[in-house]
């Protein structure tokens, strides 16, 4: 521990000890905003976890799917018959406040026809397969919202947690160790005026 670099006096011994109380207090609040965000990212790890089995599952099922229902096209014919797609994907990316951060939140929307083509020459299995790679890229779009936000929790949580250790093991134990010092010292002043003072009511006595 150091002692802080400031004078040895009653006003200073005060002043120290006010950001003490108020150095105690901060900490209080930051631990336990450190312990919110630690339960909200252990949370978010738990549904990241699930989305990405999920998605992984939706998607690897839709592209097998897929590829057999078009197995019997030539890849000639498969660029021809999904060349243009027949919808518009969109996406919006707004925010909202997770305790004092702003994490994003993604909506996206489909517009137009997504069987725009040729149902005659394809396998109806392909509309099936279709419907789960839709539902795959909305997995993802969740996946991903997921994901960035358990990035920025991360971020704040470090930061907290290195805000939490400088005061816990630096600023607080400093102050103590300041406000220690100054009242030994002005401990020994005392002590050594009433050691004149008594001398001095000596002398007098002796005088009369």
């Amino acid at each position: 521990m150091a002692k802080l670099n400031v004078s040895a006096n009653r006003m200073e011994n005060l002043k120290l000890k006010k950001r003490l109380g108020l150095a105690k207090r901060g900490h209080k609040l930051l631990k336990d905003k450190q312990d919110e965000l630690m339960r909200n990212f252990l949370d978010l790890i738990d549904t990241i976890r699930g989305l990405r089995n999920r998605t992984e599952d939706v998607l690897i099922a839709g592209l097998q799917r897929f590829t057999m229902a078009t197995c019997e096209l030539s890849p000639d014919r498969q660029k021809q018959l999904f060349a243009y797609p027949g919808v518009r994907f969109q996406l919006e990316v707004e925010t909202k406040r997770l305790m004092n951060l702003r994490v994003p939140v993604f909506k996206s929307s489909i517009e137009g026809n997504p069987l725009a083509y040729s149902l005659r020459e394809t396998d109806p299995e392909v509309d099936f397969a279709l419907r789960e790679i839709a539902a795959a890229l909305e997995l993802l779009l969740k996946l991903a919202e997921a994901e960035k936000k358990m990035s920025l929790l991360a971020d704040e949580l470090d930061k907290t947690r290195r805000r939490v250790n400088a005061l816990e093991y630096i600023l607080i134990p400093d102050l103590r160790d300041t406000i220690k010092y100054i009242t030994q010292k002005l401990d020994e002043l005392e002590r050594g005026n009433l050691t004149r003072l008594m001398k001095v009511k000596e002398l007098i006595e002796k005088e009369r």
